[in-house]
C-alpha cells in the first residue's frame, strides 16, 4: 500500500495492490481516516462498501486501485477506482457473472454511481454525515458538533456519545409524532388495520429475545403496568411466524407460566380487532392460560403488524374496569414504539453481521485459485454459521454430476451423509434455489444408517458462473430446525460468490494443466548418455506454472565417425533464454529448440545454425522475440582423456569451466544475441575439457537471482559457488547450484532457471 495523502482534513486517498490482502489494508485505511475525522458512526457502513468494492477491482479489473474519502458538508463520498476503464459494472441479476456486492452498496448507502475517464473507473457511493444539517444551516466542521462551547473541545468519545444520544432522540421524536397522529386520527385508524389482517401477519418475537434493550424494555414495561393498574401479575406475550405466543417478560403472578398453544387465533373477537379488551373472569382464553380470574390486555404492534400482548391479570374476578383496558392501550402503545425501535436495532445488528460475513467470506474465496480448496472453504464458510452440513456438486462435461466435497458439524455423521448423498442420485439441475427431497430416492437401508440425517430439511443453491451452471451447493439442517429467511437468503448470496470462485479455480487450473504440457513438450524427452562425459540438467520454471516460461535447454546426438556405421560419435547441447513469458515466447522457444535439431542433422556448423536461427527469428516480424543462446557441439577426443567443444556464446551469460584445482575460468567471447541484426557472422570458441574439469552453463535466472539490491552474479557470486564445486560428480554440482539459487533470496524466484553441467570423466 502507497502512504495515504492526507492532503486536508477534507480529503484523504490510498492506493492498493491487486492482491487479496489488501482488501483488508483497504478496510482498516477507512476505518482510520473516518476515525481521524471523528465520523465512528458511519465507518462500519463505510468499511463494508469499501470492501465490497475493493474485492470487485481484484476479482474483475486485476489492477491495483485506489481508495479515495472525500468530506463534503452533507455526506461522506467514497470512492473506489481501478485501472480498467473498459469493463463495466454488471449487476447480479442481470449479467450474474460479475458486479458482486452492489446490491449491499445500495442499502448501505444514500446513493452510488459509476464514473470512467480514459485511464480508470471508479464505483463511488455516498453517506449521510452524521449530524449534517439537511437545511440551510451550514453543517459543523469535521470533529465537532451542536452545542460545542467556544474553546472547548469534547473527547472523541463524548462526540459520539453525543451522537448518538441526538440520534436517538430523534428517532423517539419521529416515533411519538407517529404515535400521536394516529391516535389523534391522522392516521388510519388502530381498528382498520386491524380489521384488514394485521393481526393475521404476526412479527416472530424470537428477534425480540435477542436483544438487550428490548428484554430490558419489556421488562420495565409489565412493572410499570403492574403498578399503574395495581394487578397481581403483569407480562408481554410475543407472537411467532405461525400465530403461537411466547412469554417475553413476566412479573407478579404471571411470572414462570407455561402458555401451551395460545396463540392469536385462540384469542376472543377483540383482539382480533387490535383493541385493548377486558375479561371478567377465567373464560378468556388468555386468562385460563395465564391462571388469571379477570385479565385486561392491549396489543403490541409495529409497522400494522402484531408484535405481542401485553396484559395485567388478577386472582379476583371482575378486577379490571373498561377504563383500565383504555390506560393499558396506551401503555401497549408506549412500548410497542421501543419495543420496535430495538427490532429495528437487532435486524440492523443482524444485517451487519451477516454482510461482514460475506465481505470476510468474498476476501477468502478471492484469495485461493486451487479448485479443491476453494470448494472446501465454500463448504467451511457454510458449516455451522448456516446449515449443520454441506455439500459441493460439480458439474464437467465427462461428468454431469460429481459429488465433490462434503462437509458436517459433526465428522460423525460425515461418512453416512457422504454416502446418503451419493446413493441419492444426481444434484437437482434447478437453475433457481429452492427445496430440495432427493433423500428418498437413497435405498432405505442407506436412509436407515443415516439415521436422522435422512430427515433432514435440505435447500439446493445453483452455481452459476458465466451465464452456465458449474455445479450445485446443497445444505441442510435437522428436522425442527428451520431454515430462516435470512439464511436462505445469506446462502443464496454466497452461492453466487462461491461460483465465481470456483469458475475461476478451474480456469486457472486449465491453464495451469495446459502449460505445464507446453512446458514439457518444449523441454527435450531424454538426455543421451555421452562416452567420457557426465552430463547434469536443471530446469525449474518461475511462479506458480500459469504461464510457460522462455527459459529451455537440450543435448542430442548430431553426428557419426565420417565413413563409419559406429554410433554417433558428435554431439550437440544449447541453453537458451527468450525474451518474456506466455504463448508468444513459447512459440520462439519451440522454433529454436526444434530447429536446432534439424538444422544439426543437416550437418550444419555451430555458427551456420544460429545464422540461420536468427534469419528465422527476424521472419518471424512482430511475433518475434530476443533470444540468448549458448550453442556448442561436443567430440570425444582420440586419447579419451576428455572431450573438445566449439560453442558460441549469442548475447547468453558466459560459461564457466572449473579445473581439478578449484579455478574458474570463462571459455567463450561474447557476440550479439538473435532476433535483433541481419547478416551477423558468428564463429567459435573451443573448449579442451580434460578430466576432472566441469562446464557450467546457465541462464540469467540463476546469475540474476535477486535477494534485496543484490544479485547472485555479483561480484563474482558464481565463480565462487562454482569453486566450492571442486571434485564434485556433474549431478552434485547442478543439485547444489541449484539448492544456491533457492537459499539466495527469501522471495521464489520470478524468473526461470536452466543450467546444464558437463564434466569429462
Amino acid at each position: 500500500m502507497s502512504e495515504g495523502r492526507l492532503l486536508d482534513r477534507q480529503t484523504a486517498s490510498a492506493t492498493f495492490p491487486s492482491a487479496a490482502a489488501a482488501v483488508a489494508d483497504a478496510r482498516r485505511f477507512v476505518r482510520k481516516v473516518l476515525a481521524d475525522w471523528g465520523l465512528d458512526d458511519v465507518a462500519d457502513d463505510a468499511v463494508l462498501a469499501t470492501s465490497e468494492l475493493a474485492t470487485n477491482a481484484i476479482a474483475y479489473a486485476g489492477t491495483s486501485f485506489e481508495v479515495s474519502l472525500h468530506l463534503e458538508a452533507g455526506d461522506i463520498r467514497v470512492e473506489v477506482r481501478d485501472r480498467h476503464p473498459t469493463r463495466g459494472i454488471e449487476m447480479p441479476g442481470v449479467t450474474a457473472s460479475s458486479g458482486r456486492g452492489l446490491p449491499s452498496i445500495a442499502r448501505l448507502a444514500e446513493s452510488w454511481g459509476v464514473s470512467y475517464d480514459r485511464r480508470t473507473k471508479g464505483v463511488w457511493f455516498r453517506l449521510p454525515r452524521p449530524g449534517a444539517s439537511n437545511g440551510a444551516t451550514p453543517s459543523a466542521p469535521p470533529g465537532s458538533y451542536e452545542g460545542e462551547a467556544a474553546g472547548e473541545r469534547p473527547s472523541p468519545a463524548a462526540r459520539g456519545d453525543a451522537r448518538r444520544e441526538a440520534a436517538r432522540d430523534r428517532a423517539l421524536e419521529r416515533a411519538g409524532r407517529d404515535a400521536k397522529a394516529e391516535r389523534d386520527g391522522a392516521g388510519p385508524a388502530r381498528d382498520g388495520r386491524m380489521a384488514e389482517g394485521v393481526g393475521e401477519v404476526p412479527v416472530a418475537g424470537d428477534r425480540l429475545l435477542r436483544s438487550p434493550a428490548a428484554l430490558e424494555s419489556m421488562e420495565d414495561g409489565v412493572v410499570t403496568v403492574r403498578e399503574v393498574l395495581g394487578a397481581d401479575g403483569a407480562a408481554v406475550l410475543l407472537t411467532e411466524r405461525d400465530g403461537r405466543l411466547i412469554m417475553g417478560a413476566s412479573v407478579g403472578t404471571a411470572a414462570e407460566l407455561p402458555l401451551g398453544e395460545l396463540s392469536i387465533a385462540g384469542l376472543g373477537p377483540a383482539a382480533r380487532t387490535g383493541a385493548p379488551w377486558v375479561a371478567a373472569d377465567a373464560s378468556d382464553p388468555a386468562a385460563a392460560a395465564l391462571k388469571a380470574r379477570s385479565l385486561a390486555a392491549a396489543p403490541l404492534e409495529s409497522q400494522g403488524r402484531l408484535t405481542g400482548l401485553v396484559v395485567a391479570v388478577s386472582s379476583a374476578s371482575g378486577r379490571f374496569a373498561e377504563a383500565d383496558g383504555v390506560r393499558l392501550g396506551r401503555l401497549a402503545d408506549e412500548m410497542s414504539l421501543s419495543l420496535e425501535k430495538a427490532r429495528v436495532g437487532e435486524l440492523e445488528r443482524s444485517w451487519r453481521g451477516w454482510l461482514s460475513f460475506v465481505a470476510e467470506a468474498s476476501d477468502l474465496l478471492a484469495g485461493t485459485l486451487d479448485q479443491e480448496r476453494t470448494m472446501a472453504l465454500v463448504a467451511q464458510l457454510v458449516v455451522p454459521r448456516l446449515a449443520t452440513w454441506c455439500a459441493v456438486y460439480t458439474v464437467t462435461e465427462a461428468e454431469p454430476d460429481r459429488l465433490a466435497y462434503v462437509w458436517h458439524a459433526d465428522e460423525n455423521r460425515a461418512d453416512g451423509l457422504r454416502e446418503l448423498l451419493e446413493q441419492a442420485g444426481a444434484a437437482p439441475p434447478a437453475d433457481v434455489p429452492g427445496p430440495w427431497n432427493g433423500f428418498a430416492a437413497a435405498p432405505a437401508d442407506v436412509r436407515a444408517a443415516a439415521g436422522d440425517t435422512a430427515a433432514d430439511q435440505v435447500y439446493a443453491f445453483p452455481l452459476v458462473a458465466r451465464g452456465r451452471r458449474i455445479g450445485t451447493i446443497v445444505i441442510g439442517r435437522p428436522a425442527g430446525d428451520r431454515f430462516p429467511r435470512s439464511a436462505v437468503e445469506l446462502a443464496e448470496e454466497l452461492s453466487r460468490r462461491a461460483a465465481l470462485a470456483v469458475d475461476n479455480a478451474r480456469l486457472f487450473s486449465a491453464q495451469t494443466a495446459m502449460s505445464s504440457a507446453l512446458q514439457r513438450s518444449l523441454l527435450p524427452p531424454a538426455i543421451p548418455e555421452i562416452p567420457g562425459l557426465e552430463v547434469a540438467v536443471v530446469y525449474e520454471p518461475a511462479g506458480e506454472g500459469s504461464e510457460v516460461g522462455g527459459d529451455f535447454y537440450d543435448v542430442f546426438e548430431s553426428g557419426q565417425r565420417p565413413g563409419g556405421a559406429a554410433p554417433a560419435s558428435r554431439w550437440r547441447f544449447a541453453i537458451g533464454d527468450v525474451c518474456g513469458t506466455g504463448p508468444e515466447a513459447a512459440a520462439v522457444t519451440g522454433l529454436a529448440r526444434h530447429a536446432l535439431r534439424i538444422l544439426a542433422a543437416e550437418d550444419m556448423s555451430v555458427p551456420a545454425v544460429l545464422g540461420r536461427l536468427n534469419r528465422l527469428i527476424l521472419g518471424e516480424g512482430e511475433r518475434g522475440r530476443l533470444l540468448t543462446l549458448l550453442h556448442g557441439e561436443i567430440a570425444a577426443r582420440r586419447r579419451r582423456d576428455g572431450v573438445t567443444i566449439s560453442l558460441t556464446s549469442a548475447g547468453h551469460p558466459p560459461p564457466l569451466v572449473l579445473d581439478p584445482e578449484g579455478e574458474v575460468r570463462e571459455v567463450a567471447s561474447p557476440q550479439p544475441l538473435l532476433g535483433v541484426f541481419d547478416g551477423v557472422e558468428f564463429h567459435t570458441d573451443t573448449v579442451e575439457l580434460r578430466r576432472g574439469e566441469v562446464l557450467l552453463c546457465v541462464t540469467d535466472g540463476v546469475t540474476e537471482r535477486r535477494s534485496g539490491s543484490r544479485l547472485l552474479g555479483d561480484g563474482r557470486g558464481l565463480e565462487r559457488l562454482l569453486a566450492d564445486c571442486t571434485g564434485l560428480s556433474a549431478g552434485a554440482v547442478a543439485a547444489r547450484i541449484q539448492r544456491a539459487v533457492r537459499d539466495f533470496g527469501p522471495e521464489p524466484s520470478n524468473d526461470d532457471v536452466a543450467l546444464i553441467v558437463l564434466r569429462a570423466s
